[in-house]
């Protein structure tokens, strides 16, 4: 409990600290201003700034190096595994087109040789994945754990990204999958993450910030890596739940059943502004995964 209490704080304020510092005087990238380039429109059609993911990153990342009771290695990968999806992420972010949309359609793109930004992450999150597993091995993993544990942490980094639709609701979602995690042997591992993510949840609720790609990829890998404590049993079953979600975003839309369901509704609406009267069904009847490749233009 010490460690989470720590960890967790720590992550809070290096979070609050970096988006202070970020907002405050956002970076250019390339030609275009801070402002510019980190603006996008919410569902709504208002501004928000993309600064919340980028600021996550460096919360969780600051954390995990302060959180006392990690070994060196596990220390070593959660900020690679961080650090990595979120860095990808963030070109995603900023290079993003929508000329390939969703996993299949940056997969189709990759088969015909043409490199899309989101291609590029979903290369650069599997392998930044597979090295933060390899990292943290344990003495009794094999191989066949190690690819097993990685294909985790990259499938549970896609999957967040997936949440980042509506206000809120990807934090929601990360504290509550972490909620077990933190309080098992893994808290040292998601104690930092969390924080920083519940530090950011005002800016995200009020429709200021987002976490994009950059902080949606990284907190859902660190969540991972959190899983990757488990027996084998356990992150077989966890696999097994990561490739169901992400192949069923092909085709449902989240938003749709979370609409639908009157549990998941009040708590996605929980500390939000109403709803818009009448959504677009244009936008809601797609796939979540093209949702999130609108969301990040």
């Amino acid at each position: 409990m010490k460690r989470l209490i720590i960890g967790g704080a720590l992550g809070a304020v290096a979070a609050r600290a970096a988006y202070t510092a970020l907002t405050r005087r956002p970076p250019a990238v390339g030609d275009r201003d801070g402002a510019d380039a980190w603006g996008r429109t919410n569902h709504r059609g208002e501004p928000v700034t993309l600064l919340e993911g980028p600021a996550f990153v460096a919360g969780a990342a600051a954390g995990g190096l302060l959180t006392p009771g990690l070994p060196a290695r596990t220390r070593a990968a959660a900020i690679l595994a961080g650090v990595g999806s979120g860095v990808f992420g963030g070109y995603d972010d900023l290079a993003g087109s929508a000329s390939s949309r969703g996993f299949k359609g940056h997969l189709g793109a990759l088969a015909r040789g043409e490199l899309t930004s989101g291609g590029a992450k979903i290369v650069g999150i599997g392998a930044t994945g597979l090295a933060a597993a390899a990292l943290a091995r344990e003495p009794r993993h094999t191989p066949f754990d190690v690819l097993l544990n990685g294909a985790i942490i990259a499938g549970a980094a896609n999957l967040m990204n997936l949440f980042d639709l509506r206000p809120g609701r990807a934090i929601k979602v990360g504290l509550l999958a972490g909620a077990p995690l933190a309080a098992g042997s893994s808290a040292a591992v998601v104690a930092a993450p969390l924080g920083a993510a519940a530090a950011l949840l005002p800016e995200d609720l009020g429709e200021r910030a987002m976490l994009g790609d950059a902080g949606a990829n990284a907190l859902g890998a660190l969540l991972g890596l959190g899983a990757t404590r488990m027996g084998r049993g356990g992150r077989l079953a966890v696999l097994a739940g990561l490739v169901a979600l992400n192949g069923a975003s092909e085709f449902v839309s989240f938003t749709k059943v979370i609409q639908r369901t009157p549990v998941l509704h009040r708590l996605d609406m929980l500390g939000r502004r109403p709803a818009q009267p009448a959504p677009s069904p244009e936008r809601d009847d797609r796939s979540d995964a093209v949702q999130v490749a609108d969301a990040a233009q």
